[in-house]
């Protein structure tokens, strides 16, 4: 379990991170979603004791990291944006010698080693020098590294970056089934991923956390105006003015289907207020059909939106 509280880092007058409190559970995997210098990484860092924070606490299973670094380090396993990989060495090589750093009992470093490698699915490249292999299989191999020593935390940072869409597909597989042996953090600027991978997520914004929670669950508890998708058979002049003309409506957009006189149709409203009921009846009057109703759920993308962007003051 990881610990964060009151936990703060400033450069001078720049402040990364601004008393960010939070707790992740063991068997959870948490998404760190932010936008570029949010501080996201820097949070990692002080997890792992890269870097000292300069106010606040993170406890690794109960252990202080900067009080007892080595302890806590001993049950994290990192992989940053950019896999530190030895070029020069071959896959066995680079991982016997981690397991030297991190100081694997050598009885258990050979099994532990080549467990590793089929989980992660690089023993066929185990005698490759690592400058000659591809980006996916150099992520993996930083991933495995990250593993050495069977931390219970995993931190990942960027792990998909740079990947084709088919690797993309293959490491959210691997993490999802670690997930099931290991606590993860996962940081990435690619929403579908966090969604897809992510038991809860973190969003952090300006060195703040400032919202976290299932995304579902963020749905639910954000004010915001909501949104029907519509499909009509009508004129597309007359239908904007009938809609226009009810109570509640902010915005209308239109679209032309490929069936000639169908429209799609989005409709915004002010918030709290039911706009379904007035929609069908306006239509029913005016003989304009309604082939299709429904309200336009919120996705992670404007989960995320809302909270970095300040569309609303909450």
């Amino acid at each position: 379990m990881i610990e964060v509280k009151n936990l703060t880092k400033s450069y001078g007058k720049n402040i990364a991170v601004s008393n960010a409190t939070f707790t992740i559970n063991k068997g959870e995997i948490v998404g760190f979603l932010g936008p570029n210098g949010a501080g996201k990484s820097t949070i990692m860092n002080i997890i792992t004791g890269y870097l000292s924070s300069s106010e606040g606490t993170v406890l690794i299973n109960g252990i202080d990291i900067l009080d007892k670094p080595i302890e806590a380090k001993k049950h994290i396993g990192y992989l940053p944006e950019s896999p530190p990989l030895c070029d020069d060495m071959t896959v066995d090589e680079y991982l016997n010698f981690v397991s030297e750093i991190k100081k694997v009992n050598k009885l258990e470093q050979e099994k532990d080693i080549e467990k590793i490698k089929e989980i992660i699915k690089i023993k066929d490249v185990e005698k490759r020098l690592i400058k000659n292999l591809s980006k996916g299989y150099r992520q993996r191999v930083g991933l495995a590294q990250a593993l050495i020593g069977s931390p219970s935390i995993l931190i990942l940072d960027e792990p998909t970056s740079g990947l084709d869409p088919k690797q993309i597909i293959d490491m959210r597989s691997l993490i999802k089934s670690l997930g099931k042996k290991h606590t993860v953090i996962l940081s990435s600027h690619i929403l579908s991923e966090i969604n897809a991978i992510c038991d809860r997520v973190l969003i952090i914004n300006k060195g703040n956390l400032v919202a976290e929670g299932t995304p579902e669950n963020l749905a639910q508890g954000m004010n915001i105006d909501g949104k029907i998708a519509l499909k009509v058979e009508a004129p597309e002049k007359k239908l904007e003015i009938l809609l226009k003309n009810i109570k509640g409506i902010k915005s209308i957009v239109t679209r032309k289907t490929t069936i000639e006189g169908i429209l799609d149709v989005i409709v915004q409203g002010d918030v709290g207020i039911e706009m379904r009921r007035e929609i069908f009846y306006s239509l029913s009057k005016a003989d304009y059909p309604i082939l299709q109703m429904r309200s336009i759920d919120l996705n992670l993308e404007d989960i995320f939106l809302q909270f970095t962007e300040g569309y609303k003051e909450e």
